[in-house]
């Protein structure tokens, strides 16, 4: 014999929604309870990496430019006194300064229309995994009480964690060595296959979702 809907007492026959919709919501509800302090990490973690990059990329594109002015000068400087006996023109000095000014605007502007691609790199590096069905701590869950006050269930052994490994060395070292026509930096192509890592001997992997959503109340959901 099915128990009445535990919410809106429904005989079992009508198959109410009532129940799924209101786990659903617990979900929801207890994912930003638990999950939360881990997306914030997870999220500060890449903002600082992904800024270190862009800064990283732009100084060696400001370096490469300001080279090239400085020999541009020098050889205005070379052709006025060969010709001239004399400085350059002020107006020279001038047009030099607002390209070189022209090119570190372009420079940055490139740079920062990266951060699309750098975020989603750093984030791929992210690592999240779930126990094992046959864990005990799965199988006899020390939840007797229900009272729902047990907030201890971040396991050392079983809790997702945040990845930074050889991988992000590589290409940090990388990073230092970006030709200037790539957009990409050089290891994201050969790794954006590990866009949903599969978690070593685990039963799958967990990506975590965009922004955790509002916390919201289902009455007489308990």
């Amino acid at each position: 014999m099915d128990p009445d809907c535990a919410i809106c007492h429904a005989p079992a026959t009508l198959a109410c929604d009532c129940e799924a919709k209101g786990l659903e919501v617990a979900v929801r509800q207890a994912e930003a309870r638990m999950m939360q302090s881990i997306y914030n990490d997870i999220r500060s973690w890449v903002r600082a990496h992904a800024q270190d990059y862009i800064l990283e990329y732009f100084r060696l594109l400001t370096e490469r430019r300001k080279t090239a002015h400085t020999a541009h000068l020098d050889r205005i400087t070379a052709h006025a006194y060969h010709y001239y006996h004399a400085p350059p023109h002020p107006n020279e000095i001038s047009a030099a300064q607002a390209q070189l000014k022209r090119g570190i605007d372009e420079d940055w502007q490139a740079s920062v229309q990266r951060y699309p691609e750098v975020l989603e790199y750093f984030y791929s590096l992210v690592e999240l995994t779930l126990p094992d069905d046959n864990e005990a701590a799965v199988k006899d869950p020390p939840l007797s009480a229900l009272s729902g006050s047990r907030k201890a269930g971040r396991r050392g052994g079983g809790s997702g964690t945040v990845a930074s490994g050889p991988s992000l060395a590589h290409h940090e070292r990388e990073m230092r060595e970006i030709p200037l026509p790539r957009r990409t930096p050089p290891p994201l192509e050969p790794l954006r296959e590990r866009r949903t890592p599969a978690p070593r001997e685990r039963r799958a992997s967990y990506r975590p979702p965009p922004p955790p959503p509002q916390s919201q109340y289902f009455p007489g959901y308990q």
